[in-house]
């Protein structure tokens, strides 16, 4: 299997969401998970109210009956991921929602599509979660 065709798969169990509509979801108390390495978030930018977590443990951090998992999340939680375009997010969605999270998707065009689209965007980079 080539790495578009498991793309593809992924993306096909997920209701991926565009900026604009991922900022309503943020709105409502979604969790937007940035899993974008450090020196892209520095360099480019954060999402106001995003939360960066390290990719490497994203799903220890967000499994909804992990012992590890952020407080307050539960199976209920939505969440969008975003990384710098929209791809690694998309595997990454549907590794969550694989886990318990079935409110989990991604952001269509990543960071700089939300960028891109005048949404807000603060400089510097958060600490990730680890």
């Amino acid at each position: 299997m080539s790495i578009e065709t498991f793309l593809a798969e992924a993306r096909a169990e997920l209701n991926r969401v565009e900026p604009h509509e991922a900022a309503r979801l943020q709105a409502r108390g979604a969790l937007l998970a940035d899993i974008r390495p450090h020196h892209d978030r520095q360099a480019e930018g954060e999402i106001p109210g995003s939360v960066p977590i390290e990719r490497i443990v994203l799903e220890w951090r967000l499994d909804p009956r992990g012992e590890h998992r952020i407080p307050g999340i539960t199976g209920e939680t939505t969440v969008v991921v975003l990384c710098n375009e929209g791809y690694a997010s998309s595997l990454a969605a549907r590794d969550l929602r694989r886990l318990g999270l079935p409110g989990a998707t991604d952001l269509v065009g990543g960071f700089r599509a939300w960028a891109a689209a005048g949404l807000p965007v603060r400089e510097g980079a958060t600490p990730a979660i680890t």
